[in-house]
C-alpha cells in the first residue's frame, strides 16, 4: 500500500487489455479495474455478482503459456495480466421448436450431434466458474438423461467459457439450457397450484384488486409494498435463509 496524504492507496499494477498497458489498482476485479482505465461497458457487464455470464474473461499472467478463464466481475487483476473479455462466445446454437421436440433422450443428440464427440478430458469442467460438473452432464446428455442433465447444469450461467477450452469443439453450455428447457416442458410435474392460478387470471377474478391499486396515491402504495408477507412461514417451523447476502 502507498499513502497519499492520509487516504490509503492500493499500489498500482500493470494489466494488458488488448494489448494496450493500463496502471489499475491492486485490489480491484478486471471489470473495475478496466472502469478505472477509463472503459465504459456497453457490452460485457450485467449483474456484477458472478450469476449472469455475460462478462467471460481469457487471460494469461506473465512467464506463463497458458490461457486461464474466468469472469471478470470476480477475478481480482494481477500484475503484467494480458486479457481480453469475451461477453458473447460463439458456439453452435440449434434452431428449433420446443413444441416440436419429444422430451426423450434424443433430442439433444439429434440437435447437438457433436456430444458424442467428448473425450473425458474435463477441460469445460475445470474451466467453469460455478463449479459446475460439466463433462458429468456431458455424459449424462449421451446417455439421454434429460433430467439429470436440467440438475447438474441447473447453476450454469452462460458463460461459454467451457466451450472455450473444449479440444472437441463442443457447446456443452447450449446443451445444457436445451436440457432444462425439455426437463420443463416435458418431464417436470405440472403445478396444481399454478393452473388454479391461471385460471383465476383468466376468469378476471383480480380485475378488481388490480384496479384499485392503480388507483392507489403512491405513498400507499410503498406503505403496502413494505409491509407485505415475504416469505410464509408455517407454525412451529424454524426457518433461516439459505443465503443471507439478500436478506
Amino acid at each position: 500500500m502507498t499513502k497519499t496524504s492520509d487516504k490509503p492507496v492500493d499500489e498500482l499494477v500493470p494489466i494488458f487489455f488488448m494489448g494496450k498497458r493500463y496502471e489499475v489498482p491492486s485490489s480491484l476485479t478486471i471489470q473495475k479495474a478496466l472502469e478505472y482505465a477509463g472503459y465504459r461497458h456497453i457490452r460485457g457487464c450485467g449483474c456484477r455478482g458472478g450469476v449472469c455470464g455475460a462478462c467471460g474473461t481469457v487471460y494469461r499472467l506473465p512467464d506463463s503459456y497458458r490461457l486461464q478463464v474466468g469472469l471478470a466481475c470476480q477475478t481480482v487483476v494481477r500484475p503484467e495480466m494480458h486479457l481480453m473479455i469475451l461477453p458473447y462466445y460463439p458456439g453452435n446454437r440449434a434452431c428449433f421448436d420446443i413444441e416440436e421436440l419429444s422430451g426423450s433422450g434424443d433430442d439433444p443428440a439429434r440437435l447437438y450431434p457433436e456430444i458424442f464427440k467428448c473425450i473425458g478430458c474435463n477441460a469445460c469442467t475445470m474451466a467453469c466458474p460455478m463449479d459446475i460438473d460439466v463433462m458429468h452432464y456431458m455424459a449424462q446428455a449421451i446417455r439421454g438423461d434429460i433430467a439429470g442433465v436440467a440438475e447438474t447444469s441447473f447453476d450454469c450461467i452462460m458463460c461459454g467459457l467451457c466451450a472455450s477450452r473444449c479440444p472437441a469443439e463442443e457447446v456443452q453450455f447450449n446443451v445444457a439450457i436445451l436440457a432444462r428447457r425439455l426437463n420443463a416442458k416435458y418431464l417436470v410435474p405440472k403445478a396444481a397450484h399454478l393452473e388454479k392460478r391461471v385460471k383465476q387470471i383468466e376468469n378476471g377474478e383480480f380485475e378488481e384488486p388490480l384496479r384499485e391499486l392503480m388507483s392507489m396515491p403512491v405513498e400507499k402504495l410503498k406503505k403496502l409494498y413494505e409491509e407485505r408477507e415475504i416469505e410464509p412461514q408455517m407454525a412451529g417451523e424454524d426457518w433461516t435463509p439459505r443465503d443471507t447476502r439478500y436478506v
